[in-house]
C-alpha cells in the first residue's frame, strides 16, 4: 500500500467526519453512525497500509549470506 492508501484513509476519516456534524447538527442518529462508522473504516485502512508498509520494508532488508558473495537467504 502506498501513498494513495493513506490518502483514501484520510479521505475516509475526513468524510465521515463531516458526515457526523452534519447528523448531529441535524438530529439525524443514522448519519451520526454512518460517519463514525466510515472514520473506523479510515483508521482501519490507515493501520493496514501501516502494517504492509512494515512488512513490505522487512522483506526488502533480507538477510545476505556474506560468504558466498551476498546471495539472499
Amino acid at each position: 500500500m502506498g501513498i494513495g492508501d493513506k490518502f483514501e484513509a484520510a479521505k475516509d476519516k475526513v468524510e465521515g467526519k463531516v458526515e457526523e456534524l452534519i447528523g448531529k447538527a441535524t438530529h439525524d442518529k443514522s448519519k451520526i453512525a454512518e460517519g463514525k462508522a466510515d472514520q473506523v473504516k479510515g483508521t482501519v485502512k490507515d493501520k493496514v497500509a501501516d502494517v504492509k508498509a512494515h512488512l513490505n520494508e522487512d522483506a526488502n532488508k533480507r538477510h545476505t549470506d556474506d560468504t558466498e558473495g551476498g546471495a539472499a537467504l
